[in-house]
């Protein structure tokens, strides 16, 4: 027997949580439902359950089936943005890429060849992780989608952009320099926000710059506030298609315990979904959300936090429309 869905201006929604229980039922993302489901296709949720990359603690390869159990609150409508977002888009959860858990080159052209037959059905799509050695393939789709380089935005507490981890090249604290050498980033219209904890050398900063990102770090919040992270953002990227890339690490460890290399004093949840609902007025094509160990977490602290990020996406492509195109700064 189907589960009664919410279907509005014929778009196939979630599961009618007055019908049936929210703890009941398959755990897709935001009780939605799954990519062969649905006909059309504005917005693909895609799974990567992929952790070799890490340099810590492990566990992320748990994360995109922890971000859907921890989704199943998600309401059709979302107040703060004022907008309807699965009413607005056909959005459909793709499942899970099936990548190499032992070798890591095969693993990140799995993912690469994976996201870009997705983007041949669907025009947007949204990753969770996870770990962040994902961002590398995932950007070598969305560049080749979109003919060129684009804007990322990485909230992170780190970097990652250094050059190896113990001679290997493609780890999660690398996936945005081998992106910049690669000519996936738009060099003049990316950033990082977030950034904090203790840096290998002072060299870090000026090789991060040189790869082509300005830096909003975590304790200037503290005198700019969510209000002027947003405006940094909006000055940088303009007009140019956008990428979103999300570590859950820059958030506090308060906020977000289920990690695999927290750091103290990093954004609150309610700083970070501020400045998420700000892309609306920018030109968002794609999103990843990483980094989420459920390990760790406790209560599902993490994994609530993530999905509420990811909703906020969705829902700032809900209100941009739903087919994103290239545009000039």
């Amino acid at each position: 027997m189907n589960d009664p869905r919410i279907t509005e201006n014929g778009r196939i929604g979630q599961i009618d949580a007055t019908v049936v229980p929210r703890f009941a039922g398959p755990a897709t993302f935001a009780r939605l439902p799954r990519a062969d489901e649905v006909s059309d296709l504005d917005v693909a949720v895609i799974g990567v359950p992929f952790d070799a990359g890490v340099s810590y603690r492990p566990g992320a390869r748990f994360g995109p089936a922890h971000v859907r159990e921890s989704s199943r609150l998600l309401r059709p409508y979302n107040p703060a943005a004022d907008v309807s977002p699965f009413a607005a888009l056909q959005v459909a959860d793709a499942g899970d890429l099936a990548v190499n858990p032992f070798d890591i080159g095969t693993a990140v052209q799995q993912v690469h060849h994976g996201a870009r037959s997705v983007l041949e059905r669907a025009p947007r799509l949204v990753t969770i992780g996870g770990d962040h050695t994902i961002a590398l393939p995932l950007l070598r789709a969305m560049a080749e989608r979109h003919g060129g380089p684009i804007a990322v935005v990485h909230f992170d507490a780190h970097l990652d952009t250094w050059d190896s981890y113990f001679g290997a090249d493609y780890v999660h604290g690398t996936p945005f320099r081998r992106a910049s050498e690669e000519g996936l980033i738009d060099r003049t219209g990316s950033m990082h926000v977030g950034i904090r904890g203790p840096l290998y050398a002072s060299t870090d900063l000026a090789d991060d710059a040189a790869l082509g990102f300005q830096i909003v770090h975590s304790h200037e919040m503290d005198d700019i506030g969510a209000r002027g992270v947003i405006e940094r953002i909006h000055q940088r990227v303009e007009q140019r298609p956008v990428y979103v890339s999300l570590d859950i690490d820059v958030l506090d460890p308060a906020f977000a315990p289920g990690t695999g290399t927290p750091e103290a004093g990093g954004l609150t949840s309610r700083e970070l979904l501020t400045i998420l609902r700000s892309f609306a007025a920018l030109n968002l094509v794609g999103a990843d959300v990483v980094e989420v160990s459920p390990a760790y977490d406790h209560a599902e602290i993490t994994g609530i936090a993530a999905a509420h990020a990811l909703y906020e996406l969705l829902s700032v492509m809900a209100l941009t429309g739903r087919r994103p195109g290239r545009a000039g700064p």
